[in-house]
């Protein structure tokens, strides 16, 4: 997004650009998924004064305002990437913590059975799925059984 976009979605919502506001998304936009804290790491390359409470509430009204969303990839803080972003489902590596994106059709029917079953909609912009990742994966000793060891334990 442009800084004459982002004027402008704020301008109408009777706000104004502020080089903050303006550094905080462009550093979600720049880290593609973020935490909070990482957002916060990299505006402070570039100015040092700003406070991770100014991070916290610059990130809540980019929410309000439609620019970025968040799911919950761990335990920890919310992760925000643009909104204007495809939906996609995340794929989170516990080992390596690594990030990855799928097309949310992969769940269409898991989607489509709980609508019918349970009257249930997804909502594949916050769907996370936990596992490991092919690199982490990749142990000679688990004889190409995922998440097992040599003895068959469950790693």
């Amino acid at each position: 997004m442009s800084e004459s976009s982002l004027a402008e979605v704020l301008r109408a919502r009777g706000l104004r650009l502020t080089a903050q506001r303006q550094l905080i998304l462009q550093a979600v936009l720049d880290l593609g998924h973020a935490t909070p804290e990482q957002v916060h790491t990299a505006v402070r390359e570039v100015a040092a004064g700003v406070n991770i409470t100014t991070i916290y509430r610059t990130l809540e009204l980019l929410e309000r305002l439609g620019l970025v969303t968040h799911t919950h990839l761990s335990h920890g803080s919310p992760t925000y990437h643009a909104a204007g972003e495809h939906q996609h489902v995340h794929l989170v590596c516990r080992e390596c913590g690594a990030i990855d994106e799928i097309d949310p059709g992969l769940l269409g029917p898991l989607a489509d059975r709980l609508v019918a079953e349970r009257g249930f909609r997804v909502d594949i912009g916050h769907v996370a799925l936990f596992g490991v990742c092919g690199r982490c994966g990749e142990d000679p000793a688990d004889e190409g059984v995922p998440g097992r060891s040599e003895d068959g334990e469950q790693k």
